[in-house]
């Protein structure tokens, strides 16, 4: 199978493939046999639909940050590798962590064939209530892999500074929307 139909069949831009075939991070083993041409080995990545296998999810929460879900996936693919899992569908997107409607993350949450749902960081998955998210997969047979779970160490803290910041910003304007949330939670005595 040539790389472009790999590609689409994953879910993935033709250019992205090409680009992680070029930096070493493509999950299936690929060779150049011509100066346009790239195959994918079909038969490596060939496995029965009953032995399933990781989905990548990446995440970003705007358009500025578009390079970013590009790492994180080439992050998420050499941790496959590295396991020696055969990645089964990689999907990436730009939304809020709070927008319950990401589109490709339903798709990918959905996948029969995924037995295993692995992201970065727990906040690429969502804003709050992963662990209603992880046990809804679990329900259905599927996990989660959170690659860097120790990013954060006071998930409440984290939360109340995102929502004082958001509360702030309506008030005050961006500017000076975490200096104010910052005083506030000195001000309760967490800061």
């Amino acid at each position: 199978m040539n790389l472009t139909e790999w590609a689409k069949a994953q879910g993935v831009h033709p250019q992205t493939a090409y680009r992680w075939f070029r930096e070493g991070t493509l999950p299936v083993p690929a060779q150049r046999v011509g100066p346009r041409t790239i195959l994918v080995n079909v038969d490596a990545a060939a496995v029965p639909a009953t032995v399933g296998g990781p989905g990548l999810y990446a995440r970003v929460s705007s358009h500025d940050q578009k390079a970013d879900p590009g790492r994180q996936v080439a992050r998420l693919s050499g941790w496959a590798a590295r396991a020696g899992h055969r990645v089964v569908r990689i999907k990436s997107e730009v939304g809020s962590g709070m927008n319950g409607r990401r589109s490709k993350a339903r798709l990918l949450f959905t996948d029969p064939e995924v037995s295993v749902v692995v992201v970065e960081h727990r906040d690429r998955l969502g804003r709050m209530n992963t662990e209603l998210v992880e046990a809804a997969l679990s329900a259905t047979g599927c996990r989660l892999v959170v690659l860097d779970d120790g990013e954060v160490e006071d998930d409440l803290v984290r939360d109340m500074t995102q929502v004082l910041t958001s509360l702030c910003a309506r008030l005050y304007g961006h500017g000076s929307a975490k200096n104010r949330a910052r005083a506030a939670l000195k001000a309760a005595g967490h800061g």
